[in-house]
């Protein structure tokens, strides 16, 4: 089967703000005065009092878990017929045009201005936008906006969606001469240590009845925002035409966007007439090189890079899927620490708020189009489709009208994200095409425990070969969609690689769909690299999907051709729990739904972060995976198990609390190539990284109350780590991530509570019901204490602790400078004060 050529080289390109093309003149944040009513929901809610509400907002999370009338699929959270309305004055004149842009709405959403509609727009997660100056009252009389959100198919995804209006809208007015909505794309085709161009393709609409001629000007500005170069030509449109210009501008002595120093520049576009600036267009942009080759993996800036990823759904525990911000920075942030340096965006596009902070933060982001193509995967079956019900119906029966729309608008809102590096066209396809499944002598023959992921394929390649030739084909061929989607991707983007996630690698390669792919992506089939390298070696691979454990980064390493891996997940979800309750999500993160670091956490620590790690777990060798050999060291029970760990971590406590003399396994999780474990001061031995296959140490310890203490050595720097008995809790501590907050209605602080003992540690084996009072100008969004299983109704001042420890969230409140002041107390407890200043926003 032949390929495309081995390496290709791609290079770029921009970042910009909220919907990534953003204006500077006149440009409304539309998020704020909003009115909301929920009609109809499947619990019977009835709701027919307008409620004052700012977006984003999603309406399930607010709702209770039901076990009943609620799908494990979508989180036990209910969907229904969410209403939204907003009055707004906009006086635009005579030489104007208006525009309103959605980052996203779940989903199948009708929009109306003045009782006249707009349109419909069934993907919940691509971006769509209206001109609606024909639309908008004359005089600047009140305008009345409606969107109504039909989430009656409320388990029409396998995992947690949320329902409305959850990313950020915008309200935009131009100049009939303007450049449009997501009308600019800037590249970097050439890069050097001294010098790079800058391509800046600008759309210039004009919509008067007669030829326009203007200045069309650009201007580049650092970091600093100090000019660096500028362009000015002049332009000449004709009446209701669209002028396509492509600009070049230099950059001397670059510096490049980079994971370690992710350097954004701004370009300024401006459209004058007479010495009036009557348009203006703002964005930010990184300038970068990205390559892969299909024998020594991905190149950032020249430099070979492994591509240490996660995979993360779109939801944030109690915040549900209108997540703000400040969120997803604490959540990235503590990723970006132990050297995570890309996010696989699954399966869904990614808002652009979230890309923003990819792009400032140096991640790299793969950005998936669709979960489903031309057949539907039943929510709650997944695999084993029997049926698809009305509530089950998701996006593929949109899929034939609606994926050019919906994949153009993404790329074009998105592709001026300097974080993005891949665009996936689709997610585990090969099982709703039976031909394409059948082939591969794994369906109908799987064990999700163990063949599917450590064998090979059962059938070689001339038996799948022949069965794709054989099996009577349906009416819709993966293949060709796949090219479809991909040629269309490259009809606006050629500059990033087309990727997939493939389950059935082994069929894909030869069904056509890898052959739409610039790489293929593996989905748990890490036992077959070698096989595709040796089999189809033209084609760049790497892992897209894999288990959070040691040995599937180890076959990374191992492997100079597999440029890296996205790890199943970054983050716990809600969702993807079919008959689990009250497990209401997915645990295979190596943060919990409330973003506390888990034992797994601090296991890719030690892969991935270069700098001396440290950490210390334990259990009862009973409950543990080890028994002991004859010189009384632990060793697996099932010898060689590590080899085949899936998603969940091994169990394990995070604290030093037994009964006297239980006989225990420390674990120690770390980079260092030597450790000394000590317990009250007396070592217990030293021991070398090196005499432990499975990457971590362990020692047999008799339980003694005290301290134990981990020391490890690496390139001459020691680290530690100590876990100590505690006793019982005397003080509630709260911590805050922000003691500042700006007064935008956005801006949000984390407060953990923590049970503590009368010698200030932290308390991991009890737990109590804990009420938090919030004064000030605030908004409590909920409470959390990161528990898969907790199902307490997210939107509460109280919450029984899980580990010790709960998490409460605040935003601030628009314009308002009152501070925030937080304390917590339990039936017997008491807190600290936590207070929160506000400051007024920046123009």
């Amino acid at each position: 089967m032949k390929y495309k050529i081995a390496t290709i080289t791609l290079f770029l390109f921009i970042a910009v703000s909220c919907n990534t093309q953003e204006a500077v003149v006149p440009q409304t944040d539309f998020n704020f005065d909003w009115n909301f009513k929920l009609e109809d929901s499947v619990s019977g809610i009835i709701d027919t009092d307008w409620q004052k509400i700012r977006l984003p907002h999603d309406w399930s999370v607010t709702n209770k878990f039901d076990s009943i009338n609620g799908e494990g699929a979508t989180g036990y959270l209910l969907g229904g017929i969410g209403y939204y309305k907003k009055d707004f004055n906009a006086s635009i004149s005579n030489n104007q045009v208006a525009y309103i842009v959605f980052d996203g709405v779940y989903n199948n959403a009708t929009i109306s201005l003045n009782n006249k509609e707009l349109g419909f727009h069934p993907y919940g997660y691509s971006p769509f936008y209206y001109d609606v100056t024909s639309v908008l009252n004359e005089n600047g009389n009140k305008n009345t906006i409606n969107v109504k959100v039909d989430r009656t198919r409320y388990a029409d995804s396998r995992w947690y969606t949320g329902s409305g209006i959850y990313r950020n809208v915008k309200f935009i007015t131009k100049n009939k001469l303007h450049i449009p909505i997501w009308g600019s794309f800037i590249t970097t085709p050439t890069i050097t240590k001294e010098l790079a161009s800058v391509n800046i393709q600008t759309s210039v609409k004009n919509k008067y009845n007669n030829t326009k001629t203007a200045l069309l000007s650009t201007t580049i500005y650092d970091e600093n925002d100090v000019v660096i170069n500028t362009d000015s030509k002049k332009i000449s449109v004709a009446k209701n035409t669209l002028l396509e210009d492509l600009t070049t501008i230099t950059v001397s002595n670059p510096k490049l966007w980079d994971i370690d120093s992710p350097t954004l520049y701004t370009a300024i576009t401006t459209i004058t007439q007479d010495n009036e600036v009557i348009d203006t267009q703002k964005t930010k942009f990184g300038i970068r090189s990205i390559k892969f080759d299909a024998n020594t993996g991905f190149y950032l800036n020249g430099k070979n890079r492994k591509i240490k990823g996660v995979c993360l759904h779109h939801d944030a525990g109690l915040v549900g899927a209108a997540v703000p911000k400040g969120v997803w920075r604490r959540r990235l942030q503590t990723l970006k620490n132990i050297g995570c340096n890309a996010i696989r965006i699954s399966h869904n596009p990614a808002s652009n708020e979230f890309l923003d902070l990819c792009d400032e933060m140096g991640f790299l982001v793969q950005d998936e189009f669709f979960d489903e193509w031309d057949n539907p995967k039943d929510k709650r079956k997944n695999m084993n489709e029997k049926s698809v019900d009305y509530i089950t119906r998701g996006h593929a029966e949109h899929f034939q009208e609606w994926a050019e729309i919906d994949l153009k608008n993404t790329v074009l809102s998105h592709r001026n994200h300097p974080s993005i590096f891949q665009w996936s066209i689709g997610n585990e396809i090969e099982w709703t095409y039976p031909r394409n499944a059948n082939a591969t002598g794994f369906f109908n023959n799987i064990d999700w425990s163990g063949n599917y992921f450590w064998s090979l394929p059962p059938n070689n390649i001339s038996t799948i070969k022949e069965k794709l030739k054989t099996l009577p084909k349906a009416k819709y061929d993966i293949g060709e969609t796949a090219k479809k989607l991909a040629k269309w991707t490259k009809e606006l983007d050629t500059t990033r690689y087309v990727i997939a996630n493939c389950i059935l690698p082994s069929s894909s390669y030869e069904s056509g769909y890898a052959d739409a792919l610039d790489i293929i992506g593996f989905s748990y089939r890490r036992v077959i690299y070698d096989y595709g390298h040796k089999n189809y070696p033209n084609l760049p691979l790497m892992g897209t999907e894999n288990l959070g454990q040691w040995h599937e980064w180890k076959a990374v390493m191992e492997r100079p051709f597999i440029s890296g891996t996205f790890l199943w997940t970054g983050i716990d979800y809600m969702g993807e729990s079919n008959k689990g309750w009250p497990k209401k999500g997915t645990s295979s993160g190596l943060l919990d739904v409330a973003g506390f670091k888990k034992p797994s956490y601090h296991m890719f620590n030690a892969l991935w972060n270069t700098e001396p790690n440290i950490y210390i777990t334990s259990q009862t060798l009973d409950k543990s995976i080890y028994k002991l050999d004859n010189n009384g060291n632990p060793v697996e029970k099932q010898e060689g198990k590590w080899k085949t760990a899936l998603w969940q971590w091994h169990n394990v406590n995070e604290h030093w609390n037994y009964n006297n003399n239980t006989v225990t396994v420390v674990e120690v999780y770390s980079n260092c190539t030597e450790v000394e474990l000590f317990l009250n001061n007396k070592s217990l031995g030293v021991k070398k990284l090196s005499n432990f296959e499975d990457h971590i140490y362990k020692w047999t310890v008799p339980y003694k109350k005290g301290t134990l203490k981990a020391v490890g050595l690496k390139d001459g720097k020691k680290v530690e780590c100590t876990i100590t008995t505690t006793t019982k809790p005397t003080t509630i501590k709260l911590t805050t991530d922000q003691k500042k907050l700006t007064a935008d209605g956005y801006d949000v602080a984390h407060i953990i509570a923590q049970l503590v003992d009368k010698n200030g540690n932290p308390i991991k084996t009890e737990n109590q019901i804990i009420n938090f009072s919030v004064s000030g100008n605030a908004t409590v969004l909920g409470v959390d204490n990161g528990s898969i299983t907790n199902t307490q109704n997210f939107k509460s001042n109280k919450i029984k602790t899980s580990k010790g420890r709960a998490l409460l969230i605040v935003q601030s409140l628009q314009n308002k400078t009152t501070p925030i002041n937080i304390t917590a107390n339990s039936a017997s407890l008491k807190s600290n004060q936590i207070t929160i200043t506000l400051e007024p926003k920046k123009n």
